[in-house]
């Protein structure tokens, strides 16, 4: 018998009586997408308008594009460091820098998208029993992450009203309790727009370093902010103006949004230099590397890509106007205009099962929408419309609801 066949096991043998395979109750019990759920019902449907994810209809700008091109075409397809290329990081340290304060390159990892980081960051200090809290409604992945490593999930809902979504800081300060071990806050955030101000947030951290919390900052939308007073292309408020490199903090940022490169899968981390190290073989055991060749597209992205942004946002801000005026014209909507990211979320009247509803929006409009639900019990009742396209096409998503809301009308 070889040293192979000794570890086979007879089907019989392998699971109790009547149980087949299945995976641990932990993963079993992860939430599924509800965006993908509605989006899979408008698969073979030409005419749906898709709103649902939060990306651009526009493709990624030529100039990086053609970065990616050069660094394949110059032989750039091998493994490269864990941590990220020194070019890459070193231009992250200087672009954090320039937003933020002081950074080194060792203060900089790259990864394989923003979801990635997330991941990581939560296996670089959660385990078994932990408790997070986390500022919901949110997108479900970073809620469920802790979860897949055991750890519990507390939430702590904003509040809708006359001024949008807020957050009662109060009751996020109750929540953090001597024994949690992280924090979890998006901001600004997904899908609300919601941004966290700049007292709330010294207050938390103030309030986490008396009780060693970690912060994990989701500032993937950081540039994508639209605050009263703040010029085109400025940072939203950030945990890292105000947090030395050497604490308790962790923020997680992307390519996807700022440089429209969501499909590369490209993100990156800021977080103490003590912690590099094991991130390194955490991001061994998990992909190795992020691409050569997207790396380099990475560096240009960075460096060069900073007009791009700017246009980026003051035509977001266009149409995120365009789209709050628009919704306010529907019987039973009530949106307001959010600080940030690519998103309204939205109160329907009568939706109180947003996935049904938003289902019925692909089947009978033509509309693909992303339900409340989706983010969480929080979320229930509201939709999340992205804006991330022409006011063309907005027009024409908002006269195909109103056919549904007003048909009458």
């Amino acid at each position: 018998m070889t040293s192979a066949a000794r570890f086979v096991s007879s089907p019989s043998s392998s699971f109790p009586s009547g149980e087949g395979p299945v995976a641990r109750a932990a993963v079993r019990e992860l939430r599924g997408s509800r965006i993908r759920e509605v989006s899979n019902a408008g698969l073979g449907l030409a005419d749906v308008l898709p709103f649902w994810f939060g990306e651009s209809d526009q493709v990624t700008p030529a100039f990086v594009r053609d970065a990616a091109a050069r660094a394949l075409e110059s032989g750039a397809t091998f493994y490269t460091h864990n941590l990220g290329i020194p070019t890459l990081r070193a231009a992250l340290a200087e672009y954090t820098t320039a937003l933020h304060g002081p950074t080194s390159s060792d203060q900089v990892v790259v990864t394989s998208a923003g979801v990635s980081a997330l991941m990581l960051a939560a296996q670089l200090v959660l385990g078994p029993g932990d408790r997070a809290v986390a500022v919901t409604p949110l997108w479900p992945n970073v809620v469920e992450i802790p979860k897949i490593l055991g750890a519990e999930v507390e939430t702590v809902s904003l509040d809708f009203g006359r001024e949008g979504w807020t957050l009662d800081l109060d009751r996020l300060l109750a929540a953090l309790t001597p024994g949690t071990r992280l924090l979890i806050v998006n901001s600004p955030n997904n899908p609300t727009g919601w941004v966290m101000p700049r007292a709330a947030q010294q207050a938390v951290l103030d309030h986490c370093r008396r009780l060693g919390i970690w912060v994990f900052a989701d500032e993937v939308y950081e540039r994508l902010y639209f605050g009263e007073g703040a010029p085109i292309g400025a940072a939203a408020p950030s945990f890292l103006d105000i947090a030395t490199r050497d604490e308790r903090v962790v923020c997680v940022n992307s390519f996807s949004k700022n440089w429209l490169m969501t499909g590369w899968r490209l993100g990156w981390m800021v977080l103490p230099a003590a912690l590099t190290a094991d991130l390194g073989k955490l991001i061994e055991y998990n992909t190795s590397c992020a691409p050569s060749f997207v790396q380099e597209a990475g560096v240009v992205a960075v460096r060069d890509g900073e007009t791009f942004v700017r246009g980026l946002v003051a035509s977001l801000r266009d149409a995120r106007d365009h789209l709050v005026a628009a919704l306010a014209t529907l019987p039973g909507v009530q949106a307001h205009a959010p600080e940030g990211a690519m998103y309204v979320f939205f109160k329907v009247d009568g939706a109180d099962d947003s996935l049904a509803f938003c289902k019925r929006m692909v089947r009978e409009a033509r509309v693909g929408l992303a339900p409340g639900s989706a983010f969480g019990d929080e979320g229930e009742g509201y939709v999340r419309w992205c804006y991330a396209c022409s006011t063309e096409r907005l027009d024409e998503g908002v006269a195909r609801v109103r056919r549904i809301l007003a048909p009458a009308a």
